[in-house]
């Protein structure tokens, strides 16, 4: 998954989707601005925001920023801003690409800065004051943007180069900077009346305060619930390393001698699929799909539904028909219809194949004699058993094969074959946890062109899930070429004192995944910030992440990293072939739930008023529509749907599933050529990685493959489809 930092459109300021809270700060003039921003800069004068960090490479000096300085650096940042912007405004020369739109995409440094460290932080290694400093900042950087976008002068200039576009003799990168600047204007309600752009800095401001309720509650829920176990007995059918974790869990929640499984994805998934006590893995999942809907002060269904509505009021005043639409326009679908007509052609096969699977659980649960019929929590845990008695295959004989450090190493060396990059590993640089890991990344030349970071193990500090992120993206502006700060962030379970981290099949594809979105910003070559690496439409940035999945199943890559941790020999061919012949066992389940909580997020994004629903009538009448069985839940169920209500994805779940299309068939050219052909992989660079938002991605891909991506191989690779 892309990180989602919240993104600074054409380097100015917050995007509208996911603007927070409005100030009433009163606009100020250039002068006033600078002299302000001057004043809180010398007030501060030891803030590390305030000066060049004098680090190696020029990473961010995270020993010396403390929470105190990111108020006064925000401040500073958005006064500075605002200066930029004025400065554009009474500037008496004829507006041009260079002194309008060039302008504003150089402006706003020190507020990117701060954000890109902040935002950062917030998701990867949060405290409570970092929480609360959030609350103060979100309406500040959501005022900013509204005086922005809603500035009828600087639209009027912005608009007047718009309108001469065609005689400007501009090159594609400087064609899109423009459109997609005129745009953000008219999406962010330039053209409104200035009753209704009243209206909509009240909904950006109500919706960002939702948003960011949304997540803290979410965050206590996930936090507070606790599975204790003080009987070695209901540990059975877990395995050796994943009773250790609970122990270290436990410890470090005071809960000694005893055992902790918490609804951290590395820790309930594991005790879904081997533990023998039907009824602690009920209570277990009860409490993870039961997050935000427990009528407690953390109870996510009124903050939901406020945002769905709210969404579709502002959808209206802006213009479009729903949020979807609104959304969806800056997307490759570009329109629901789109969406629900791909998700129609693939939910029919998908939910066929999980009412097989379900019949084959069930088959097992009535020859073994048990007396009760398949549900949800039983799912993981049948799953497995049907799967080593297909394939005589589990996924923990996978782990002593994936150490962290060997497929760390897998990762590089893949990267190396297809680009000639090549990681050099430093313990000297600044970092904003002890346990990150940080590396050079070298061109084939030997040219120095990222910094690489990975944060690898799950901690109450950090949001669940895996994300790439940028503390600096790659840029080539007035004549400073950027070197890119790229961070891999995971949540493997923390291995026991002593002992490496072992990963299973599937996480070890999670790092190659990740590492995928990291290439897209290492490899970027672009001149503007606001086009480097993932800035790209949602529906498109998950692409390069898939194809790099695809490398790790390749014997030749295998035989390079997948060694016994302690004998060192490679993973067998044996094993090997059971891993492919599972790797479509289980295809129906895990599609129909991804689907089901996209049809969701779309359903609640195609509201055509703003009437606020009943969440749990409104969600079980989606579910209902989709004929959803009842043995599968969606991925996300609307209270703890982070995606879609905290973060930037509303009405872009199906993202993944668009991109799977483009990596499977993407890939389908390696497969063609030779899985480290040179030709084949330099297109991919030269077309995809390195040109990040510079182009339309779907010119890109064209130019890459030299056709359409065509919905097959995905289907294939799912077994959903036979040849």
């Amino acid at each position: 998954m892309q990180g989602t930092i919240k993104p600074l459109v054409g380097a100015i300021t917050l995007a509208l989707a996911l603007t927070a809270c409005h100030s009433t700060e009163p606009q100020t003039s250039a002068a006033s601005a600078t002299q302000t921003a001057e004043q809180i800069i010398k007030q501060n004068a030891s803030n590390p925001f305030f000066k060049s960090y004098d680090t190696i490479h020029g990473i961010p000096d995270f020993d010396s920023i403390k929470a105190e300085h990111y108020l006064p650096a925000f401040k500073a940042g958005i006064a500075q801003q605002r200066a930029e912007m004025q400065a554009i405004i009474d500037n008496p020369e004829k507006p041009t690409f260079a002194n309008t739109i060039e302008a504003m995409e150089f402006s706003g440094n020190l507020v990117t800065k701060v954000a890109n460290v902040f935002y950062n932080l917030t998701g990867a290694d949060t405290t409570p004051e970092l929480q609360k400093i959030s609350k103060q900042v979100s309406p500040m950087l959501s005022s900013l943007s509204d005086d922005i976008y809603l500035n009828d002068k600087l639209f009027q200039k912005v608009k007047a180069v718009y309108e001469q576009r065609e005689a400007l003799n501009l090159n594609t990168a400087e064609k899109i900077l423009l459109e997609n600047t005129y745009k953000s204007f008219s999406r962010g309600g330039a053209n409104l009346n200035d009753a209704d752009k009243a209206k909509l800095r009240d909904l950006n401001a109500k919706i960002g305060k939702l948003n960011l309720q949304f997540g803290d509650n979410l965050l206590a829920e996930t936090n507070s619930f606790e599975l204790v176990i003080d009987n070695e007995k209901d540990l059975a059918g877990l395995p050796k390393d994943v009773i250790a974790s609970a122990a270290g869990v436990a410890t470090k929640r005071g809960h000694e001698g005893k055992w902790v499984f918490t609804t951290a994805r590395p820790s309930i998934t594991p005790f879904l699929t081997y533990a023998d006590n039907r009824a602690l893995r009920e209570k277990i999942y009860k409490g993870y799909i039961e997050r935000g809907n427990n009528n407690n002060a953390n109870d996510n269904k009124k903050v939901l539904a406020k945002v769905a509505a709210l969404r579709a009021e502002r959808a209206k005043l802006l213009g479009y028909e729903t949020h979807a639409h609104y959304v969806l326009e800056e997307r490759t679908a570009k329109t629901p219809e789109n969406v629900y007509k791909l998700l129609n052609r693939v939910w029919p096969a998908a939910l066929s194949r999980a009412e097989a699977e379900a019949a084959d659980m069930q088959a097992m649960i009535d020859k073994e004699g048990g007396k009760f019929k398949l549900a949800a929590w039983d799912w993981w845990y049948y799953a497995d058993k049907i799967r080593v008695a297909k394939y005589s295959f589990n996924e923990q004989q996978t782990r002593p094969y994936f150490s962290l450090e060997n497929t760390i190493e897998g990762v590089f060396y893949t990267a190396n074959r297809l680009f000639g990059i090549t990681a050099k590993e430093r313990t000297d640089l600044p970092k904003y946890n002890d346990e990150v890991r940080t590396w050079e990344i070298y061109d084939k030349n030997n040219e120095l062109i990222a910094i690489f970071m990975g944060d690898y193990f799950v901690r109450d500090s950090k949001r669940g899930g895996a994300w790439m992120n940028s503390y600096r993206k790659q840029y080539n502006m007035n004549g400073v070429k950027s070197v890119p700060i790229i961070v891999n962030v995971l949540n493997y379970p923390r291995p026991a004192e002593g002992e490496p981290a072992l990963l299973t099949f599937d996480e070890a594809s999670t790092l190659f995944h990740e590492f995928g979105h990291a290439l897209h910003g290492i490899l970027s070559n672009v001149k503007y910030r606001s086009q480097a690496g993932t800035a790209v439409p949602r529906d498109y940035v998950e692409f390069p992440s898939q194809v790099m999945e695809n490398w790790m199943t390749q014997p030749e890559v295998l035989a390079q990293f997948a060694k016994h941790y302690k004998t060192g020999k490679v993973i067998p061919q044996e094993l090997v072939n059971k891993i492919r012949a599972a790797s479509q066992f289980n295809q129906g389940f895990a599609t129909v739930e991804y689907m089901a909580a996209t049809l969701l997020d779309l359903d609640w994004h195609t509201l055509k008023d703003s009437k606020v629903r009943d969440a749990a009538k409104f969600e079980a009448e989606s579910v209902k529509k989709m004929g959803l069985m009842k043995e599968i839940a969606p991925r996300y169920r609307s209270t703890y749907f982070s995606h879609i209500f905290a973060g930037g994805y509303s009405a872009g779940y199906y993202s993944y599933i668009w991109s799977d299309i483009l990596g499977a068939d993407a890939f389908e050219a390696f497969k063609e050529n030779g899985i480290f052909d040179k030709a084949t992989a330099e297109a991919f660079q030269n077309n995809v990685l390195s040109q990040g938002g510079s182009e339309d991605p779907m010119k890109l891909y064209k130019n890459f493959r030299g056709k359409e991506a065509g919905i097959e191989p995905l289907l294939r690779s799912r077994g959903l489809l036979k040849d």
